[in-house]
């Protein structure tokens, strides 16, 4: 049980951290668009990404520099046009509220999730590389892994689901002009600094 607790603790450290990731499950549970499947998404791929890292993929991703290069500038213009599109939505208020268009598509917006869990390198370096690394050190190093999964699970759930409560407060455009301005610099930030190395 102790290294249940210490994966969940960990794993809760890494994935509370704000990204761009976690900012898409927000702007769905916002907009009340595919939030379980986008959740289910999410779950199911850091519990994949975390038992590989607790298998040894991560000291094997070290060992390719090539691969964690085109990864991590993959990764910025991904980002960076992320951001374009939420700076987009800023100056466009009719964009912004779920009225004035029509929901995306599901598998628009799973194909959306999958691009930012897997081309965002945070998600890399934080399951497969640390929290690989950190299981590594626990003697019961697959409890540790049901305890990091369980901890994804509760956040993008609770991320997801517990968003809706903020739709009251951003029933008008100008709210939601903040959080897409919010997310563009969020964005930036995270592709400047994956293309500064």
């Amino acid at each position: 049980m102790g290294s249940v607790l210490a994966g969940f603790g960990f794993s809760l450290a890494l994935i509370v951290a704000i990204g761009a990731q976690n900012a898409f499950v927000l702007r769905q549970g916002l907009r009340r668009e595919h939030v379980g499947p986008v959740v289910a998404v999410c779950v199911a791929a850091d519990a994949a990404l975390m038992a590989a890292g607790i298998a040894g993929l991560g000291a094997v991703l070290t060992d390719v520099p090539a691969v964690v290069t085109a990864v991590r500038w993959g990764g910025a213009v991904f980002l960076g046009g992320y951001a374009l599109l939420a700076a987009r939505r800023v100056w466009r208020p009719a964009a912004l509220t779920p009225a004035d268009r029509p929901p995306a598509t599901l598998r628009a917006t799973l194909l959306t999730c999958l691009a930012f869990t897997f081309l965002n390198p945070h998600v890399y370096l934080d399951t497969v590389v640390l929290l690989g690394t950190v299981a590594h050190h626990d003697p019961n190093r697959w409890a540790f892994g049901v305890g990091a999964a369980s901890a994804s699970l509760l956040w993008f759930t609770g991320l997801g689901v517990g968003a809706r409560r903020l739709a009251p407060l951003l029933a008008r455009p100008t709210a939601w002009r903040f959080v897409d301005a919010a997310i563009a610099s969020v964005m930036v930030v995270l592709a400047v600094s994956l293309a500064a190395g």
